[in-house]
């Protein structure tokens, strides 16, 4: 496990107070939440929020991938939207669930946890949202696609690839509705990369030589250099 950037501790209390306890606690999710909430909750509602976006650019050492080959996750970004979903959850059970979630995605303090507006169909709420810091050395800057299609390629981690993260939540917005033309590229250039790698595989095996096929009757190899047929090479 890397060592923590921060202490999380605070934040949580600080999370909790400002909760405050005494009504359900919404919370957003943008990216394995949707599809992997990991808690209890009574409502989901389609959600959006203006002023951040979500990015795939937060390195992942451990869940998505390896210090010596690190994965992506999503993180919060400022600037632009966001469509996800917001659960409530009973005031009961807050607690439990905050503390829960810290677990998972605060163990090495990397979010800075901030509670957002979020519309819904039905109205407003206000929602816990974990967000990164342009800041945060785990905020990965710019990549290039070729950075994007070799870690798509190579990263994995203790709960799979970034690809397979990338892929599973594409597929968990698109069930929602949710268009994401970002995500959608992304995962598009991992798509074109296998392609490429499965036509250059056919073309080297269509450039290798047959083996030469053994007809009954026909000198075995210890007797004969050659097949028993002119050779035959695909082109």
């Amino acid at each position: 496990m890397p060592k923590p950037l921060r202490d999380p501790q605070p934040m949580l209390e600080r999370a909790i107070a400002d909760w405050g306890g005494h009504e359900d606690l919404w919370l957003f999710g943008y990216g394995s939440l949707i599809w992997r909430p990991e808690f209890s909750f009574t409502e989901r509602r389609p959600a959006w929020v203006h002023g951040w976006h979500r990015a795939l650019k937060m390195w992942s050492r451990v869940n998505r991938g390896s210090v010596q080959t690190p994965g992506l996750v999503f993180g919060l970004l400022s600037g632009g939207s966001c469509r996800g979903m917001v659960f409530r959850v009973p005031k009961a059970e807050g607690l439990e669930t905050l503390g829960r979630l810290w677990l998972r995605e605060m163990p090495t303090g990397v979010y800075d946890p901030r509670w957002l507006q979020c519309g819904t169909a039905e109205g407003s709420v206000r929602a816990l949202a974990f967000t990164l810091s342009r800041r945060s050395p785990n905020f990965t800057g710019e990549l290039s696609d070729d950075h994007y299609r070799h870690i798509f390629t190579h990263a994995v981690g203790r709960y799979g690839s970034s690809l397979d993260y990338a892929q599973q939540t594409l597929l968990e917005l698109q069930r929602h509705s949710i268009h994401d033309a970002a995500l959608a590229r992304l995962v598009a250039l991992a798509a074109a990369k296998e392609q490429e790698q499965r036509q250059s595989g056919n073309a080297a095996d269509c450039d290798a030589p047959q083996a030469p096929v053994y007809v009954p009757g026909s000198p075995d190899k210890s007797e004969s250099s050659q097949p028993s047929g002119p050779s035959k090479e695909n082109t």
